[in-house]
């Protein structure tokens, strides 16, 4: 097989399967979090959870065909594995602040969500 397209494969499956591992995890252990957020409503956490994860399938795996074109030279074992270990690395990173992201705005969201409730629970004891 040309080490060209050996390089896609092996690129595209490693990216991949990264993605769909770190959207389970997050998906998962984000659930509880977002039923917090949305004070205790487990059927819209569940629904924005899974908007989430979609957008973050979109966004990933957009990148990461964008990200397809091999940019060294993959004729050597060596430059294969530099050219893979760049290009994952990559996706490592895109997939990092993709998660930060997240965490910064839904602890926004929550911080919101808290004070308003606070505020809801002062005006009833208040009347």
């Amino acid at each position: 097989m040309d080490p060209v397209v050996l390089t896609y494969v092996a690129y595209l499956v490693i990216s991949v399967a990264l993605t769909v591992w770190v959207a389970r995890v997050l998906s998962s252990n984000g659930r509880a979090f977002l039923v917090d957020v949305f004070a205790g409503d487990g059927d819209l956490a569940d629904s924005v959870n899974r908007l989430l994860v979609v957008g973050f399938y979109l966004i990933n795996l957009g990148y990461v065909s964008l990200a397809l074109k091999i940019g060294g030279d993959v004729m050597t074992l060596q430059g294969t594995f530099e050219v893979l270990s760049r290009k994952v690395g990559l996706v490592l990173l895109v997939l990092g602040v993709m998660h930060l992201f997240n965490l910064l705005i839904f602890s926004r969201v929550r911080r919101s969500a808290s004070k308003s409730r606070a505020a809801k629970t002062a005006n009833a004891a208040n009347a």
